[in-house]
């Protein structure tokens, strides 16, 4: 509450937030065509590998040609984060190495940092938090994208009184979505591949969405920020519609589908047999409540909410994200509130590589959303030595790997002075030495 009024004070006294965005992608095009509607808000700075797209970026989302003369458009994202016009670095790039590096360039600037890369942040986002609390500076996820909502709600929830039985968001996906390439994934969108490449859309980052593995990404991300757990045996995805959410989402104890209370967990939108779910929540987010006594469990059914069997399960759920175009949030609360829209806290979970095909010493894996491995979400004490798909990409093979085979670390071959893969490593072994 009051952020816009925290923002219209800071226009008026002439001192905008000013924000330099690295990543000119689809999120980053979101963000932008919002931007010239916000009082107390500029954008000094935009990094990307090809400044020219960056440009024509602003031009398709409505910026003037006065607005973009006021931009310094680079093609250098750790260079951005040096610059002394810019308050609070977005980082959306999608490429978790990248991510990383420009990430700890701001820190080291004195700037806030809003990571839109959930690849970098389930790889090392508490050491990263560590690193800007220590620099005085925010590091934050990005609001808008489905981690930051669901932190939102498990904060509401838990600050309301509530105990969190799951939280998560919903997606459409099928047991064979794990397999499928960068080949054959047009039609499960209802597309040709003419139509996507038509639309500038990447297959392959497409493909990490059907696969599963962005879903683990962000799974990882919320029960890093929210201390929540991970599945044992990986998401189930298990249909449900929003009428079911408290049903469904309990302990198995309790005829739920759940290992136990305050789990993270991803609902398909799709019956396993193909059929779409009823009042499903393809592109919402939830958090599942559990009454901490049975005054309140009395209270949920009072006032109308949609109840478990047991009358002590409710759920409230966002039905819809717009990803981009809230990301202002987050920027604005770093820079005026100094606090962050969800950030993680510990290292609880890693997102395992796991071989979409048998695999042969020597091949170079592609990473996420590719042709060779997707990602499953993982408790960090089950899988510490796992090979995380954010560093599964472009490295090659130790050993052959058969289909549906967990990855480790020590099954492909890292350049010895790779600096990801220390901190990596550092903040696995942390982790486990917290217990």
């Amino acid at each position: 509450m009051n952020l816009a009024k925290l923002a219209a004070e800071a226009a008026a006294r002439g001192t905008p937030v000013r924000a330099g965005l690295i990543g000119a992608g689809k999120f980053g095009a979101m963000f932008l065509g919002q931007v010239p509607g916000i009082a107390g808000l500029s954008v000094t700075a935009i990094a990307d590998l090809d400044p020219d797209r960056a440009q024509n970026t602003c031009r398709t989302v409505g910026w003037s040609d006065d607005a973009m003369r006021k931009v310094a458009f680079v093609d250098d994202g750790a260079a951005l984060a040096a610059r002394d016009d810019v308050d609070v670095v977005i980082e959306a790039t999608g490429n978790p190495r990248a991510g990383i590096r420009h990430a700890r360039a701001a820190i080291s600037g004195g700037k806030h940092v809003v990571m839109v890369n959930v690849e970098a942040d389930v790889l090392v986002g508490p050491t990263l938090a560590q690193e800007a609390a220590q620099a005085g500076v925010i590091y934050s996820m990005a609001y808008g994208d489905q981690p930051a909502l669901v932190a939102e709600m498990v904060d509401w929830a838990r600050a309301a009184g509530f105990h969190v039985a799951a939280a998560g968001k919903g997606t459409k996906y099928l047991p064979a979505y794990h397999t499928v390439t960068p080949d054959d994934v047009w039609p499960h969108y209802g597309l040709t591949a003419q139509e996507a490449s038509a639309a500038g859309m990447n297959p392959q980052m497409f493909n990490s969405f059907l696969d599963g593995t962005k879903s683990a990404i962000e799974m990882v991300a919320i029960a890093n920020a929210c201390d929540l757990a991970i599945p044992v045996a990986g998401l189930g995805f298990p249909p449900c519609g929003v009428d079911d959410l408290a049903q469904v989402l309990r302990p198995r104890a309790l005829g739920g589908q759940l290992e136990g209370r305050g789990m993270v967990e991803t609902i398909s939108s799709l019956e396993r047999d193909g059929r779409a779910v009823f009042r499903d929540l393809r592109w919402g987010v939830y958090v599942v409540l559990e009454a901490p006594n049975p005054y309140a469990a009395a209270c949920f059914a009072q006032y109308g909410l949609t109840v478990d069997s047991t009358g002590h399960f409710a759920a409230m759920y966002k039905p819809f994200h717009l990803i981009g175009m809230e990301l202002s949030i987050s920027v604005l609360s770093a820079a005026l509130r100094h606090e962050a829209t969800g950030c993680a806290t510990a290292m609880r979970g890693t997102v395992a590589a796991i071989a979409k095909r048998d695999l042969k010493a020597g091949e170079v894996l592609d990473g996420e959303g590719g042709y060779t491995v997707w990602g499953k979400a993982q408790p960090l004490s089950r899988a510490a030595e796992a090979l995380p798909i954010g560093l599964a990409h472009g490295v090659p093979l130790a050993r052959d790997i058969a289909a549906g085979e967990m990855l480790g670390m020590a099954d492909v071959v890292f350049d010895k002075e790779d600096e990801v893969v220390e901190l990596y490593r550092r903040g696995v072994a942390q982790a486990l030495d917290r217990g």
